[in-house]
């Protein structure tokens, strides 16, 4: 059972996620502000953090920098009523890993918990297996029965982070900054370029297919009776 720590000084808030999560089957902790977070991972192994920006005390940014300074991976999941470019930018410069603003649908916010889960799961693992093909982030390798490809860093990553979520569009901007980094010098025709290497490398490959968006960015479609099994 994941364990789940909800650092949230609105205490409407606060109870509405911790019902919510249990609900789901999660072990839920919760904090009102940083401090209170540190105390409880002190004694408790955390799989995952929803923290609230503003907070008093010690508020989410400064517990964010204080978690990672001290090599904790846990995914963090940041909430705030601030939603501009800056403030985005802040939060994932500090290491989080996804970030919603207030008002926020608790459907999406339990959808974005299960997708951070599994991506921590994967990464773990160092793995990530769709039916009998399997991505070994370690050798930079894609295999499928006796076919093997190794890709450059950058198309591993890539196909890596849209396999990891079949069905979610990931922006140029997401995709940009997650696989390329802030302060790449690359623009969106780098993106372009990796996708079409991709698709023509694994266009024989029915298992999945990476798709355009128009309008917003990429998404990788893997097929139904891939998740059926047959």
């Amino acid at each position: 059972m994941p364990k789940i720590l909800v650092v949230e000084d609105d205490n409407d808030l606060n109870n509405l996620i911790q019902t919510v999560l249990k609900g789901k089957g999660h072990d839920v902790f919760t904090a009102t502000n940083g401090k209170e977070a540190l105390d409880i991972l002190d004694v408790t192994y955390i799989d995952l953090i929803i923290s609230d920006i503003m907070m008093p005390r010690m508020d989410g940014i400064a517990l964010l920098t204080d978690l990672r300074e001290a090599n904790m991976e846990m995914p963090i999941l940041l909430i705030t009523a601030k939603g501009s470019y800056d403030d985005k930018n802040k939060g994932f410069s500090s290491g989080a890993d996804d970030y919603m603003v207030k008002p926020i649908d608790i459907k999406e916010l339990v959808l974005r918990v299960n997708a951070l889960l599994r991506r921590s799961k994967i990464a773990n693992e160092r793995q990530l297996r769709i039916a009998d093909i399997t991505l070994d982030t370690d050798r930079l390798r894609v295999t499928k029965g006796e076919e093997m490809y190794t890709l450059s860093p950058k198309e591993f990553n890539l196909l890596f982070k849209l396999l990891s979520y079949p069905g979610r569009v990931f922006t140029r901007f997401e995709i940009m900054s997650e696989v390329w980094g802030y302060d790449s010098e690359s623009d969106e025709k780098t993106i372009n370029v990796h996708i079409s290497k991709l698709r023509a490398r694994f266009e024989d490959w029915s298992e999945f297919e990476i798709s355009t968006v128009r309008g917003l960015g990429y998404k990788a479609i893997v097929k139904d009776e891939v998740y059926a099994g047959k």
